[in-house]
């Protein structure tokens, strides 16, 4: 037997029987690339044949010919006009009644303050000085605790902090309060738009809802004028800020040359569960303090000032099957105590939501070779093999980055693998869930706030920010980077962000 082959320095080298698959693999991956560009620009690489032989047909005509092309079309004067009349016509009503373009001029995210951080230790020693949990309560929250993907470093509301914690309806509010308005404060000064100036304003918050309602409590607070549209969302889980969004879109197409502000967040003081229910203390072990503001305008004058354009919003509701409608359910257990129960069914409740989600955003943003694909693959599958395996789109074609809902860490895994992310593609909701919990539907702009505070968004950069939430529904939003985005003042990442990302335990 002879001895593998050696470097000059003795190393001996090692031929891997793999190689072949490899380099098949590589081939494989290249030969996708090369469909996907011919058939993006087929149209393109059509029609320049085309054009090539009608400038050479034009080339070859004599000045005889183009004469009496002028006197034909000199002749028949009123054809000419009644074909420019329609084209005006036509052109004026399009201008008029197309949407107009949503720009996202800025957002901000509150950074809690650091004595309202929580360590695990001190979590757990807090809940068990309550007494209101049994054993079996706190180890099943330790275990929750160590497998949820979050750090040390996360913020619970001031009156977790007190042994026994001190819910109250002024506790609450409080809460709100600092969320709301330390979120707005950094985005008016950012931005230096003045309060009077928003025409519209949505605020969503889903188990925190006071009269006054929080809207009405931001008018108050910024004076925010008489005749301003104002909206509050309640009861509509963890993508209602997308569902916000989409509302705030609406009302842009309508009320021109104005401002709209999108407030978004959740309560924790008031919702914290004290019982032994299982099910029921997952939130407990997620869910932490965080809220977002974004400052939106249809002005097209705030165009070269705007960081984002917004291209596309699609929402997916499955309440109607009970199974669905159920599986985040805000209840009482068997003691009367209150809290959110979350279903074992609900990875599987959220995959299908998922792909009713993609089923539609998919044409909207897919090139026509993934499209091809997939369509080709269901028909295959539906005529002649049913054991043929469906067709993913490779979303990382349409998206170069992605803003996962920070739901939880079987959340991201599950959405990672489904739709063939690298990790790189969820670094953000990872590096978010770690760094500030579930804050619920203002997460996604945490995550946009850690790309760009990464220097990763380019211009003409697509943006997918997916959002779970109870009833239940799926949302996504679509966004593409104007300019080069640079993060903005006080960004919640401003001096951590050289840590990330970080390496989570399994």
């Amino acid at each position: 037997m002879t001895s593998p082959p050696t470097t000059p320095n003795g190393v001996q080298i090692h031929h891997t029987r793999r190689l072949p698959d490899f380099l098949q693999s590589v081939n494989l991956k290249y030969v996708k690339l090369g469909y996907h560009y011919l058939i993006t620009h087929l149209v393109t690489l059509t029609l320049i044949p085309l054009m090539a032989l009608i400038i050479v047909q034009a080339s070859q005509m004599n000045p005889q010919d183009i004469h009496t092309l002028w006197l034909h079309l000199k002749y028949n004067l009123v054809t000419v006009i009644i074909c420019s009349t329609i084209l005006v016509s036509g052109s004026t009503v399009f201008f008029m009644t197309r949407p107009r373009s949503i720009f996202l001029v800025d957002y901000s995210c509150y950074r809690p303050p650091s004595n309202l951080t929580v360590q695990f230790n001190q979590f757990m020693e807090h809940s068990r000085l309550t007494g209101d949990f049994d054993e079996s309560s706190l180890e099943f929250q330790r275990k929750i605790l160590q497998r949820s993907g979050l750090g040390e470093e996360t913020y619970v509301p001031e009156a977790m902090h007190h042994v026994p914690p001190t819910p109250s309806m002024a506790a609450a509010r409080e809460e709100a309060e600092q969320v709301m308005y330390g979120a707005l404060d950094n985005l008016f000064a950012n931005t230096q738009v003045k309060p009077k100036d928003i025409g519209i304003l949505v605020v969503n918050c889903s188990l925190f809802n006071p009269t006054p309602s929080l809207s009405a409590m931001i008018v108050n607070k910024y004076k925010l004028r008489g005749n301003i549209r104002s909206y509050n969302l309640g009861g509509m889980g963890c993508s209602a800020g997308v569902i916000a969004i989409d509302l705030a879109k609406d009302l842009l197409q309508v009320h021109r040359n104005t401002y709209a502000v999108v407030v978004s967040t959740e309560n924790i003081t008031q919702n914290w569960y004290f019982g032994n229910k299982k099910s029921m203390l997952i939130p407990n072990c997620l869910f932490r303090v965080g809220g977002s503001a974004v400052l939106l305008s249809n002005k097209s004058s705030d165009k070269r000032k705007s960081k984002y354009r917004l291209v596309h919003v699609v929402r997916t509701h499955k309440g109607a099957d009970d199974k669905a409608f159920k599986c985040v359910y805000q209840e009482q257990d068997d003691v009367g105590k209150t809290g959110v129960s979350l279903s074992k069914d609900l990875m599987a409740i959220a995959g299908g939501a998922l792909k009713t989600n993609i089923t539609t955003l998919g044409p909207l943003v897919l090139p026509i070779s993934e499209q091809l694909l997939f369509f080709s693959t269901l028909i295959t599958k539906k005529l002649f093999n049913s054991k043929v395996k469906p067709y993913i789109p490779d979303f990382k074609l349409a998206f170069e980055h992605f803003c996962i809902h920070a739901g939880g860490r079987a959340v991201i895994d599950e959405l990672e693998k489904n739709l063939q992310l690298m990790p790189v593609h969820v670094e953000a909701s990872r590096m978010t869930l770690h760094r500030f919990g579930n804050t619920s539907s203002s997460s996604i702009w945490y995550e946009l706030a850690y790309i760009e505070a990464k220097g990763r968004m380019r211009k003409g950069n697509r943006v997918w920010q997916i959002a779970f939430g109870s009833g239940f529904k799926c949302n996504s939003a679509v966004w593409q980077a104007l300019r080069h985005v640079k993060p903005s003042p006080k960004t919640p990442w401003g001096d951590c962000i050289d840590k990330y990302p970080v390496q989570i335990l399994a």
